[in-house]
């Protein structure tokens, strides 16, 4: 049965939830890593908890379960260090998960977001390369803006702030076109990905099957909460003071007043390679109740 074994990085995170059911109702065994511990093992899975690379503890591979496929849907900036666990498994393909923010973040106002887009390109360069050094095939996916399960830090972030104010605040006509992507068809892609022979050694974008603008994207999150599109305009200044309050809850550490400034830029990515070589199909930004938080 190794033949249909995958491991999988990242197994409890928003995509790597909705990965696990497309394998096991597929018939593949499920190897799923994950630094949560997790209550019990499921029907076709099994739990495997991964210390932290910076505590110093081995990452152990059973050696008697060889497994060919791999999927990382854990940051891809992770993915160098299981290369180790990956090889003694005996693996012949890896998916990795990457984003656009390797383009839209490059060159941005803010540092932590040009550190994240350095992060990217960096991680899929070293995956390519150790990969091709090592006869593994491999497959980089890149997903624009994530949604879906309440789960994402994009749409239902949106949708918390809106519950929490009442409103939502745009910078100027806050036209500049968006993807989103539901999680569910990240996994699929993933999938999808995995088993097709031409997909090998090549890196795709995924984009979401609708291109609107962003401030029709946050008058739908409305609309699925359930109330009337509260936009207010505001100015740049205005949001980077905002934002600096903000960013001292949790919740909102990662906003930036950068984030603001490209809601007026095209972030516009085409699937039409994924579409031509495995098939990828994403639904339209239809948020229904179970993609907003509860």
């Amino acid at each position: 049965m190794a033949e249909l074994r995958v491991g999988v990085l990242g197994a409890s995170s928003l995509v790597g939830r909705c990965v696990l059911p497309l394998f096991c109702a597929a018939g593949w065994q499920v190897v799923a890593y994950t630094r949560q511990v997790q209550q019990r093992d499921e029907f076709g899975v099994r739990w495997l908890v991964l210390p932290n690379a910076s505590s110093g503890q081995p990452v152990f591979q059973d050696v008697a379960v060889v497994t060919p496929y791999w999927i990382c849907v854990a940051p891809i900036w992770v993915l160098p260090d299981y290369f180790r666990l990956i090889e003694a498994s005996g693996a012949r393909r890896v998916v990795a998960l990457s984003s656009t923010s390797r383009f839209t973040k490059v060159g941005s106002g803010d540092t932590a977001e040009n550190a994240i887009a350095a992060k990217l390109i960096d991680a899929e360069a070293r995956v390519q390369a150790w990969a091709e050094g090592r006869g593994i095939e491999w497959v980089v996916l890149r997903p624009t803006l994530i949604y879906g399960q309440g789960r994402d830090k994009n749409i239902s972030e949106m949708a918390r702030f809106i519950r929490r104010f009442g409103f939502f605040p745009l910078l100027g006509s806050a036209q500049g076109l968006r993807q989103p992507i539901h999680a569910e068809d990240v996994a699929a892609a993933c999938v999808a990905a995995l088993q097709t022979p031409g997909a090998a050694n090549r890196a795709y974008n995924l984009s979401g099957g609708e291109t609107l603008a962003y401030r029709e994207m946050v008058a739908r999150v409305f609309a699925a909460l359930g109330r009337p599109a509260r936009l207010v305009t505001v100015p740049l200044w205005a949001f980077r003071l905002a934002v600096a309050m903000l960013r001292r809850l949790p919740r909102y550490r990662h906003w930036s007043a950068a984030m603001a400034e490209r809601m007026n830029r095209d972030l516009v990515f085409d699937h039409a390679e994924a579409a031509r070589d495995f098939g990828f199909k994403p639904r339209g930004f239809a948020l229904v109740a179970e993609d907003l938080p509860r």
